[in-house]
Formats: C-alpha cells, sequence, structure tokens
C-alpha cells in the first residue's frame, strides 16, 4: 500500500474524538504485537495545554545527550506522519506505509473478537510498534484525550508529566478540573516519577492525592523546580531554571511567552528525574537542546510586513496563556484575528478573552466537519465585538487574505498584525495554505 492508501485505512477507523473508554482492544493488540511498549522506558504526558511543545522539549534534551527517541504527539497540524517522529522526524510516508502494513494482520485478527480498534489506537500501536522496531531509547508519549481511559495509558512512563490542567473536552472528562484531574491522573504508576506543572489547587489535590495512593514520588513546580529568571530576547526568551538536580542559568529558549517557560523547566525536570545519579545536566547540553527547540503553530511568525502569527490555541486556559505572550513579546498596535474554533468548544468564554486584544475579527471555519458554521461565529462574535468589528468570510484561505489586507490598509508603520487561531486544526491549516516549512 501506498502513503495515501494508508492514510485513507486509518481514517476509515473512525475520528479522533469519538472514541469507547476502554483499554480493552489496544491492549489486546499490542498483546498480539508482543508488547512493543515494554521494550524502552517512557515519558507519559497528559494535561490541558503544553503537551506537545512539551514533548519536543524532552525530545531535544535527550536526543542532546545522544540517545534515538522517539516522540509521539497529537493532533497533527499537516501530515498524520508528523504525530510519530524518530530522531525528531516524522516517519517516511515509505516507513508510515511499512509500519503499518506489519501491523495490519494483527489489527484484522484483533477485529474479529469483536473489538474493532480505533483511529486513535491504531496510530498508537503504530508508534509503539515503530519505536520498538527502531529501536529506540526513550519514548516520548504525549496522551490524546485524558489519561486513565487513552490508549496511551497501556505505557507505564517511568517518568509521567502532567502539564497544566484547565478546562476542555468536559463532555468526555468531566466538568469541572477536580474532574478532568482524576481523569488525566490515571496515567501515574506505582513507582514511577511524576513531574507536575504548576496547577490550579483543585487540580494539584487530585493529583496529589493519586501519587501518594499509588506510590508515586513528586516534584512540583514552583516547589522542587521552576523558572528563576525570564528575560525577553530576540526571536525568545532568555531564562534561568532551576530542576531538580542544579540551577541552568542563561538558557535560551526561541519560543514566547511565560507558559513556554513552564513546560522548558518541566521538560527539564522530567529529563533529570529519568537520569541515573544527582549530578546536574550539563549547562551546555541545556543550552544547546532548548536553542534548536521549535514548536509549530504555537505562536509562530510565519510572515513579516505585516506580522502574521499563527497558534493552536483551542481553550480558555490555552488562549489566555497564548494572548499573554502575544502582548508580551510582540509590540503591536493593532491586532486582526482569524479565527475558526470548534463548536464544541467553550467560544464563548475564547471570544471574550479576544474582545479586547483584536481590534477586528474575521470568523470562519477549519477544515474539520466540527468547525463551527462561520454564520453561527459570527453571530455569536457580535454579541461581544459589535457588528462593525466582525466579519464573516466562508473560507480560511479568503479569511487569511482578508485579514492581511486590512493589516496592510494600515500602513507599513502602522504596526498592525494578524493573528490566526482557534484550533490546532486551523493552524495546520493555515500553515498550509501559506506554505510554511518545517515539522
Amino acid at each position: 500500500m501506498d502513503y495515501r492508501a494508508v492514510e485513507r485505512a486509518i481514517l476509515e477507523r473512525g475520528v479522533e474524538w469519538k472514541f469507547e473508554p476502554t483499554l480493552d482492544r489496544i491492549a489486546a493488540l499490542l498483546d498480539l504485537l508482543g508488547s512493543p511498549q515494554r521494550a524502552y522506558p517512557v515519558v507519559h504526558i497528559a494535561g490541558t495545554n503544553g503537551k506537545t511543545s512539551t514533548a519536543r522539549m524532552v525530545e531535544a534534551l535527550l536526543r542532546e545527550r545522544n540517545l534515538r527517541v522517539g516522540r509521539f504527539t497529537s493532533p497533527h497540524l499537516v501530515s498524520m506522519r508528523e504525530r510519530i517522529c524518530v530522531d525528531g522526524e516524522p516517519l517516511s510516508e515509505e516507513r508510515f506505509a511499512e509500519v503499518y502494513e506489519e501491523i495490519a494482520p494483527y489489527v484484522e485478527l484483533n477485529d474479529t473478537t469483536g473489538r474493532r480498534i480505533q483511529f486513535f489506537e491504531l496510530l498508537t500501536a503504530m508508534a509503539f510498534a515503530a519505536f520498538a522496531d527502531t529501536p529506540v531509547d526513550v519514548a516520548v508519549v504525549e496522551t490524546g484525550m485524558g489519561g486513565t481511559w487513552d490508549a496511551t495509558n497501556v505505557a507505564d512512563g517511568q517518568v509521567n508529566i502532567i502539564t497544566p490542567i484547565s478546562l476542555d473536552h468536559t463532555e468526555r472528562l468531566g466538568p469541572d478540573v477536580a474532574s478532568i484531574a482524576g481523569e488525566k491522573a490515571g496515567i501515574i504508576k506505582a513507582g514511577s516519577t511524576t513531574v507536575l506543572a504548576q496547577q490550579e489547587l483543585e487540580a494539584a489535590e487530585v493529583l496529589m492525592r493519586r501519587a501518594a495512593d499509588v506510590g508515586a514520588v513528586v516534584a512540583r513546580e514552583g516547589l522542587e523546580f521552576g523558572v528563576l529568571n525570564r528575560e525577553i530576547a530576540m526571536g525568545g526568551q532568555l531564562l534561568t531554571l532551576r530542576g531538580l538536580k542544579g540551577v541552568y542559568e542563561d538558557v535560551y529558549l526561541p519560543l514566547y511567552g511565560a507558559h513556554q517557560a513552564g513546560n522548558a523547566v518541566t521538560a527539564l525536570a522530567a529529563v533529570e528525574a529519568l537520569t541515573a545519579g544527582d549530578d546536574p545536566l550539563g549547562i551546555e547540553l541545556v543550552r544547546q537542546a532548548f536553542a534548536q527547540v521549535t514548536s509549530p503553530g504555537r505562536l509562530e511568525v510565519v510572515r513579516r510586513d505585516p506580522t502574521v502569527v499563527i497558534d493552536a490555541a483551542h481553550n480558555p486556559g490555552g488562549m489566555q496563556a497564548t494572548l499573554d505572550g502575544l502582548h508580551e513579546a510582540f509590540d503591536f498596535a493593532k491586532v486582526i484575528g482569524v479565527v475558526a474554533v470548534m463548536r464544541d468548544k467553550d467560544v464563548a468564554t475564547i471570544l471574550d478573552l479576544l474582545e479586547p486584544v483584536l481590534e477586528e475579527i474575521i470568523v470562519t471555519r477549519n477544515s474539520s466537519p466540527r468547525s463551527m458554521p462561520p454564520e453561527e461565529l459570527g453571530a455569536l462574535a457580535e454579541e461581544y465585538f459589535g457588528a462593525d468589528r466582525v466579519h464573516v468570510v466562508d473560507r480560511l484561505d479568503e479569511a487569511i487574505d482578508r485579514g492581511i489586507g486590512i493589516a496592510d490598509a494600515e500602513g507599513e508603520f502602522s504596526g498592525t498584525g494578524v493573528l490566526i487561531t482557534g484550533s490546532v486544526i486551523t493552524a495546520g491549516d493555515a500553515r498550509y495554505l501559506l506554505k510554511v516549512d518545517g515539522q
């Protein structure tokens, strides 16, 4: 099979956001495959926001230690292959198809038992199999949604990371932060080390209780580790980080926002926890690793004159972090927003957060069937922005052109920027339309 045929076969398994919460299917399939998820140490990452950026930072630090690293993240921006990376690169089309064909007979055998493998489960199995076959020294694995019932939770993380938890996927994970934390706490296993990013009190209490119940060691941002100093620098920020084993000064991170500094120190603590001995990581190793980090679609500048920034924020917590980072890192006098969101998100709160920041908002749709129709989004946006500041455009490419056109009309020295945001799919579609290179 060629790559496109494999892509179609995977998509026939359903959609990412619809699944039956059980580990039975994926566990049975991995048993047939010889339990590849047990062939290497795992750094397992759950949380609401910052998972992918943190995964990329953990990977960078491990690779700088000359380890071969597998990285599994979701969702993808443009290509499904982005989800499964080895040595910092997505699997090639040929290798992706090869991995699928290698496990396909076992998937079909499992299907005959009445436990048909679903979309995300299949990709999870492919990742674990690809990492075992390479083989990798460490796998960095991001949950898809939640934790306890997430397909990735068939792996037992030697080190677990919980990034900041806030409201998202409430129809699946629970109506409040404590409920959501309870679901995500499911990745915390006996004998592991759990690294907790800064959490709301309700979430922290649930996570700490789970760790105590199973006998996991806990390290907490703001107590055992944290960001000691942060300064804005050209193209990013300069950090002083206190890890679990030492202090690391003058660390340049080419990403914007306090949230990315938090992700960085969380990743650092996780790698320290994974590393034997009490000695800190080499300062030059840490500097080299973080200086190379990229996180596509996260306050990513994709064009100048006018400046166009893409961000994948899709829930209130993520949007607040994005807007804080935008305000801190960019001196825009005005911001034009191009926004497409999923209809099952807290759209009202997202618009409420955007209103003080955006001069005008262009509402549109992305390529997902879950995207809120532009007319519906526009009507809701008018409640916050007023009719004069809202433009409804049916297609994302035309909406981007409209946003850039408005910024251009303001003049070269007006300080007007364009923010494209509202969803990971929106960010991925925009990167594709604007022909942005890099994974």
